[in-house]
């Protein structure tokens, strides 16, 4: 067997009333002024007002500039503001989007060149070498896990192409996960978010990749999701469904250290072509992708379908998620989601191009992703 690494170092304060410590937190590390990356619809928002009231005694500057998927440009005008207030910290406050955008704009305010010249396949990308402002992370919605991430998706602003920025050096230095955040997010944002994480479980489970200990968080992340998210969108003040799928979407975002799949090939493609919610383009996708995956990895689908309950192997857990989409509201198909069929060569272009289905249970060439999208249309 070859040598393997493993990384779980990210510090972590988890449970309600988590987002009160902030400023605690900083102040004993002797941070003043803290920088707050949000995103335009959070910003506006009494939560955003009732955050900061807890910061009393810092020198706040809020830049809610992160609108839609997260671009370069928007990146560039958070390391602006960064410098205009002369920030010593950055807190990262919103979703998967305003998360990313917080990660790397210390790294445009503290480095030369295009940000996008730090994606990892930039054919000259550029290495990380002066410290980063001190970073901590509060996510608002239980979906990407970017909070515990070490990477940043930023779209090209032309294209729309996502690029990854992947460092351990991006990772917040301490996450406050309070699932209170999340209490006032729609059902149709739950839902989408809920898929999101779900499918990080359990794409990253199905990964062929060495890596036992993601193994274990993913399997018990899809249990914790499988209980919760129906919960989580039809009580949205159930505290403890909100909690659970917090800690499902963490764990998804840290077992998919492990790699994902073909499922998400696809939900960048859709997001690049179509501007799709992530999660929506993942739901949208999991049922075609998953059922042709089921013949490669019958055991993991047997554990799968095990941890959600679901009688039937792999086959019953794929008809199990359809039934959970009908459950949390996401219905139609991706023709019903304003998806047209003469996009369907060039997302099969853009999933091919994707890193995460290298690492499918199955190998998948283009001819397999224009059935899987004909599949889902």
């Amino acid at each position: 067997m070859s040598l393997s690494s493993f990384s779980f170092p990210t510090d972590i304060r988890f449970g309600p009333g988590a987002r009160k410590e902030v400023a605690a937190h900083l102040q004993a590390l002797g941070l003043k002024r803290p920088l707050i990356v949000t995103d335009r619809g959070l910003g506006a928002l009494p939560a955003m007002a009732e955050f900061q009231s807890h910061l009393g005694g810092l020198d706040v500057l809020v830049f809610a500039g992160v609108a839609g998927n997260p671009t370069a440009s928007q990146v560039l005008a958070g390391a602006a503001a960064l410098k205009t207030h002369q920030a010593d910290c950055v807190v990262g406050i919103g979703g998967g989007a305003a998360l990313d955008v917080a990660k790397v704009v210390g790294l445009a305010a503290t480095h030369d060149g295009d940000i996008l010249e730090y994606a990892w396949d930039h054919p000259r990308v550029r290495p990380i070498t002066n410290p980063l402002p001190y970073f901590v992370a509060l996510p608002t919605t239980a979906g990407t896990g970017s909070e515990v991430g070490r990477s940043s998706v930023i779209s090209e602003d032309e294209t729309h192409l996502k690029r990854v920025i992947f460092s351990p050096k991006l990772l917040a230095r301490k996450v406050f996960a309070d699932p209170e955040l999340t209490l006032g997010l729609p059902a149709h944002v739950t839902a989408a978010t809920g898929m999101d994480a779900l499918t990080h479980n359990i794409e990253s489970y199905l990964s062929p990749a060495y890596h036992p200990l993601c193994d274990g968080i993913a399997l018990e992340g899809t249990r914790i999701a499988a209980r919760s998210l129906v919960r989580a969108v039809r009580e949205p003040a159930n505290l403890a469904a909100r909690s659970d799928m917090m800690m499902a979407s963490m764990m998804g975002a840290i077992a998919f250290q492990k790699d994902l799949g073909a499922v998400h090939s696809c939900a960048h493609a859709l997001g690049a072509v179509c501007d799709l919610h992530h999660g929506l383009a993942n739901a949208l996708m999991i049922e075609a992708v998953l059922a042709w995956n089921v013949e490669a990895a019958p055991d993991k689908f047997e554990e799968l379908a095990h941890v959600c309950r679901v009688a039937g192997g792999g086959p019953g857990l794929v008809r199990w998620l359809g039934h959970l989409k009908q459950q949390v509201g996401i219905t139609g198909t991706l023709s019903s989601h304003g998806v047209k069929q003469q996009q369907v060569p060039r997302l099969v272009e853009v999933a091919v191009k994707d890193v995460c289905h290298q690492t499918n249970p199955r190998p998948v060439a283009a001819a397999d992703f224009q059935r899987l999208f004909e599949a889902a249309m």
